[in-house]
């Protein structure tokens, strides 16, 4: 992980900081890095698709505090903090097609409830939003002032409409109280602690291949996406932090990649023996996904540094090394 010094836009530093989803898979990497640049760490999180496991290494830590609570039910921190970032929501389609109202709640309430936390200590308040408020898109790349092609009653709408709902609230937010605020757009992120149960193509792919089972690819095979590793996406959520820009900014890479031969990338790396197991694409499926970034090398000095090849390495290693984090959520 970059250091917070090495980390281009981070000027501000943080005493203490409350992470709302800080157990999921990229929140556990964000509270990792903040306990690593010396900020105290609140972790709130209901655990409906975190995992306590992915933070137990930081428990006792004296930087480090866990509770456990729905913050779309309200968010009671004792003690001041000084940065809010509002990560919680469930981000897999299969996770937010299981949990539809939990997720808009999220997106509504949650935010609500981080943003008072933040105006109550005059906190910077940070929302991590999506490249889904693009929906399927009609421009490539993706910049920032594009304001998406999204179906609002489709099957992807409770995710897609509940960041971009969280994104206008944080924004009014801001401006009424004299917040500061900032919004980051993180494109598809992958890396150690995705679950293996997760939904998404890197952790399906790796979990069939590993077991030489038939690599399940929706559609054509042809739809791209762009494949961040959580040590930059986090670097680049931070550097926004660090910041004083509203944003929002998008963070992802640029290394665009089909559907297709990112499972044949997934299956030469692990040596499996899997054949490509084409199902038919599920509704609204984004045929194209890779974000402008220009904002974020100009505004945070931040661009990815890690191949895709290498982060896949490491998140192939890293789920061998934690078989528990393929257990089926309740």
């Amino acid at each position: 992980m970059t250091s917070n010094e090495e980390r281009p836009g981070s000027g501000r530093r943080f005493q203490r900081a409350l992470v709302t989803g800080g157990s999921g898979f990229l929140g556990s990497h964000v509270c990792d890095a903040l306990v690593a640049a010396g900020t105290a760490v609140v972790c709130l999180d209901n655990h409906c698709t975190g995992d306590p496991a992915n933070v137990a290494h930081l428990m006792g830590h004296p930087l480090f505090s866990l509770v456990t609570a729905d913050v779309s039910e309200g968010a009671e921190v004792a003690g001041r903090v000084d940065l809010v970032l509002h990560l919680a929501s469930p981000a897999s389609p299969s996770d937010y097609a299981r949990l539809p109202l939990e997720t808009l709640a999220a997106g509504g309430p949650g935010t609500a409830a981080a943003l008072r936390v933040a105006r109550r200590d005059g906190a910077r308040f940070v929302l991590a939003s999506t490249s889904e408020v693009y929906g399927d898109p009609l421009e490539h790349p993706q910049r920032e002032d594009y304001w998406g092609n999204v179906n609002p009653v489709g099957p992807r709408a409770m995710y897609d409409e509940a960041k971009r709902y969280a994104e206008a609230l944080t924004t009014t937010y801001g401006r009424v109280h004299g917040l500061s605020t900032g919004i980051v757009r993180i494109f598809n992120t992958y890396g150690p602690r995705l679950r293996a149960d997760d939904g998404r193509a890197v952790p399906n792919f790796i979990r069939q291949a590993v077991a030489d089972l038939p690599l399940t690819v929706y559609g054509s095979g042809d739809q791209t996406r762009s494949l961040c590793y959580v040590d930059d996406t986090v670097a680049g959520l931070l550097a926004l932090a660090g910041s004083d820009h509203p944003g929002p900014v998008n963070i992802g890479s640029q290394e665009e990649v089909t559907v297709r031969d990112l499972a044949l990338l997934i299956r030469d790396l692990t040596g499996s023996r899997s054949v490509l197991d084409f199902r038919p694409a599920p509704p609204d499926d984004p045929r194209q996904r890779r974000p402008d970034i220009g904002r974020a090398r100009r505004l945070l000095g931040w661009s990815p540094r890690v191949p895709l090849r290498e982060g896949l390495l490491r998140t192939i290693a890293a789920t061998a090394e934690r078989p528990s984090l393929s257990r089926a959520e309740p």
